[in-house]
């Protein structure tokens, strides 16, 4: 069972750092036309058809899969309606892997539709997740120091659905791309603060329990 719980925060870490990578990779293309400041995510990695954006969100909602798990197996405080955003969101970003979007100013077809609806949600999942979290993170003496960081991360995912709303709405798509992958960036920072914090608690764990067998032994 011990194995299993090390394992969670393993494939979290490692599918959130495959994500970014795989991200900045698919985010580089010399074309012209194709302006990471002024697309979002989406209609960058359908013009681009590269294939490096679709698997950064599949590793990424993998990931988040099993940190979810991860937090469950060591009972960690974060609550039951942030646990289910956090799976929102998961389940969202696997969602918008499989199923693409459309061009810009193309007519949007029901998978088009569906992932733009999935992927509110999931933008909004996380920052959410987050500030339900915090109180009891710092009033866990073991994941306390991951409380802060989980709370600025969240304030800054609420500003950036404020902002993204505000460009995508009134202000006429003016750099939304950039404030999209600001976004982005927020949220993905603040499920690496809770990877990573797993990961500690796990190993501490770990160590503490083959160090009481050598002893005992």
């Amino acid at each position: 069972m011990l194995r299993l719980k090390m394992l969670y925060p393993l494939i979290a870490c490692a599918g959130i750092l495959i994500a970014a990578v795989a991200a900045v990779v698919g985010q580089i293309d010399p074309d012209p036309y194709l302006d990471p400041l002024n697309l979002t995510i989406s209609e960058y990695a359908v013009l681009d058809r590269g294939g490096a954006t679709e698997f950064a969100m599949m590793s990424l909602g993998v990931a988040s899969f099993a940190l979810v798990a991860g937090l469950r197996a060591v009972r960690a405080p974060v609550g039951t309606a942030a646990e289910r955003l956090m799976l929102v969101w998961s389940a969202a970003l696997v969602l918008i892997a499989v199923v693409p979007t459309v061009a810009p100013a193309a007519v949007l077809d029901l998978g088009a539709q569906v992932h733009r609806y999935v992927s509110v949600g999931a933008f909004a999942a996380m920052p959410v997740a987050g500030m339900l979290m915090v109180t009891s993170l710092s009033e866990d003496e073991r994941w306390r120091a991951a409380a802060r960081p989980v709370e600025w991360l969240s304030l800054a995912g609420g500003f950036g659905l404020l902002a993204i709303t505000y460009v995508a709405l009134p202000g006429d798509r003016v750099l939304i791309g950039l404030v999209e992958r600001v976004l982005l960036g927020a949220e993905v920072a603040l499920v690496a603060v809770l990877a990573v914090r797993l990961l500690q608690l796990t190993w501490i764990r770990s160590t503490s329990t083959h160090a009481s067998r050598a002893v005992l032994g």
